[in-house]
């Protein structure tokens, strides 16, 4: 049919408009399990001074009249600095024609999940990560099926982790589990038959994370979870804190270049447009010479002996 002006970039802002980056933000930190567990705090575009209690005051016994005791704390600062995640949607324009509204709708629920798993894969097992730190670098670990029934079992092998924090004076706050160890956990017992894993109720059982509850401390579920023979996390995410400058913010083309299977692409030429995202994200450990000391990783096999 005949035109009477070209298509340009602006024809297409309507289709994600200014409101969508919030959304797409707070579904994307629902979706986070590690959002989730830690402690989110502001982060300026320069970075945040995080402080850091290095010793506490201690307080002795003293009889009457003697002299007491002087004591101090120490606290010291790090910085936790924002690191950009990005994220570039290619379509043609035939699709975007086709069903806009339907197709944006997938796309931000796309992009949330992409920021999302993008983050749990860094802040757990160091993939391609921009910060300084991620949990499974921790030297605490317990394999799952090494404790026979007849010695607890399962149960056995949580409380293992457990213990290796308590031992090293830490504490267990909630757990990180995949979706892959779910019925490993949900056919174990405790020593009076009792289930140690219990999942919440939720009307949308096909929730990416789910929330639960094992040996009485909060759980969430999610398949991003688990990586390399590890299938759960443990620990106190208290010591760990996150922030994001803003929400998800977004440009959208029809114009530019964009790099396809290693080559750079014209959008004009093959009549494609592209929808830009990047969000800036820090995160920051408490940790003890480098190790996320406040953590322990649960590897199971299926060849592991139970």
């Amino acid at each position: 049919m005949a035109i009477s002006a070209p298509t340009k970039t602006s024809d297409f802002s309507g289709f994600l408009n200014p409101n969508i980056a919030a959304p797409i933000f707070e579904e994307a930190a629902r979706l986070s399990v590690v959002q989730r567990l830690a402690r989110r705090i502001p982060l300026g575009i320069n970075g945040e001074a995080v402080p850091v209690v290095t010793s506490r005051p201690t307080a002795g016994w003293v009889s009457e009249g003697d002299q007491k005791p002087a004591t101090s704390g120490a606290m010291a600062l790090r910085t936790m600095t924002p690191e950009k995640l990005a994220a570039i949607l290619v379509v043609s324009a035939e699709v975007v024609r086709a069903n806009p509204g339907g197709y944006l709708e997938q796309a931000r629920s796309d992009l949330a999940q992409a920021f999302a798993d993008a983050f749990d894969a860094a802040a757990l097992h160091g993939t391609n990560t921009p910060f300084d730190a991620y949990v499974a670098e921790t030297t605490k670990a317990v394999t799952l099926g090494t404790a026979t029934q007849q010695t607890g079992g399962v149960h056995a092998d949580i409380v293992a982790g457990l213990s290796l924090l308590v031992n090293d004076g830490r504490r267990l706050t909630g757990f990180a589990l995949d979706d892959s160890v779910e019925p490993v956990l949900l056919s174990a017992t405790d020593t009076t038959g009792r289930p140690i894993y219990v999942d919440t109720p939720l009307d949308e059982t096909s929730a990416a994370v789910r929330p639960g509850r094992l040996i009485g401390r909060p759980s969430l579920m999610s398949e991003n979870v688990g990586s390399n023979g590890v299938v759960a996390f443990a620990g106190d995410w208290s010591k760990v804190v996150w922030g994001a400058i803003g929400g998800i913010s977004y440009s959208v083309s029809n114009e530019a270049t964009v790099t396809i299977n290693g080559s750079l692409v014209s959008l004009w030429e093959h009549n494609l447009v592209a929808i830009k995202a990047e969000a800036e994200y820090g995160l920051l450990f408490e940790t003890g010479d480098g190790e996320p000391v406040h953590f322990v990783k649960y590897l199971y096999s299926q060849d592991s002996p139970s």
